[in-house]
């Protein structure tokens, strides 16, 4: 294999693996407060990006993201509103249920607006023939804004949970959500918080990646997947893993085309999950602690 060859292949990994991450931390997010898997979570990255689409017809691209990103959270508001906030004391099982039908739901409701056509958000530097040669792979500029916004969100996220008041609120309705609340936590209201900002970073996603991977209304399922075996490999609740996981998977996916079809890609993600679950549940760098849900 030429070294150019090589880079076209490890570049892509990278940009596809970015993305992974970033549903993976959607993911983790919703886990660090409620303790369940919200399946829901690719669609919030479709809608962000179809949002973002529609809405740059009439107005500026960094006002329309902003728009898709504000209605995208309180999408993710509503539905936690309307469909969990609702439920006493609820299995993970029926959550987890619950979203994948709300996924469903959501994927119908884009099908009737949007119709089966691809779009995109233009590039927000250059266009889809701009590029910069690194190690003689042809890297499209896009890729690094990929690259700046899921650094900005694991930093942000790290220092929002572990060093902010709500932060901590969030993580202790995950530990305890009775305890939490005889503590003073209004729980439903993290909870809500955890929905609009999984659904906020996921719009966001959609719209900074749409210019490269083109944004359809059933797009979010197989994203839904790619994230789900992310967070599990890197370990639930942990994004810098989730980021790292994100990488091995994507470049894994990027260099198997040299030895198996294209159409078995996915087939290597859900591979990759199987033995994740079989040999270290708790996934590359997570604790013991999340290799079964909290409320089992």
């Amino acid at each position: 294999m030429s070294l150019e060859l090589f880079s076209q292949y490890l570049f892509a990994g990278i940009s596809y693996g970015i993305i992974y991450a970033i549903v993976a931390i959607g993911f983790n997010i919703i886990y660090n407060t409620t303790g369940v898997i919200n399946f829901a979570q690719g669609e919030f990255l479709m809608l962000g990006g179809m949002i973002a689409i529609t809405c740059n017809q009439f107005m500026p691209l960094p006002a329309a993201i902003i728009l898709a990103v504000l209605l995208t959270m309180l999408i993710g508001a509503a539905i936690e509103m309307i469909f969990i906030r609702w439920l006493d004391n609820p299995s993970v099982l029926r959550v987890i249920i619950i979203t994948i039908g709300i996924s469903i739901l959501i994927r119908e409701v884009a099908l009737h607006i949007w119709g089966e056509n691809v779009r995109a958000l233009p590039y927000f530097y250059g266009n889809e023939i701009t590029s910069v040669n690194i190690l003689g792979a042809n890297v499209s500029p896009q890729i690094f804004f990929v690259i700046g916004l899921c650094s900005i969100i694991v930093i942000i996220l790290s220092l929002f949970f572990h060093y902010t008041s709500t932060g901590m609120e969030m993580r202790a309705c995950a530990s305890n959500r009775r305890a939490a609340t005889l503590c003073g936590i209004n729980a439903k209201n993290m909870v809500t918080l955890s929905f609009m900002l999984s659904a906020g970073i996921g719009a966001l996603a959609g719209a900074v990646m749409s210019p490269i991977t083109y944004t359809q209304y059933d797009i979010g399922t197989g994203l839904a997947i790619k994230g789900f075996t992310v967070a599990i490999f890197g370990g639930l609740g942990n994004s810098f893993a989730a980021v790292v996981a994100g990488l091995l998977l994507g470049i894994i996916e990027a260099f198997s085309i040299s030895v198996v079809p294209l159409a078995y890609q996915d087939a290597i993600s859900i591979a990759i999950l199987l033995l994740i679950l079989f040999i270290r549940p708790h996934g590359i760098l997570g604790s013991k602690d999340t290799a079964s849900l909290k409320e089992f």
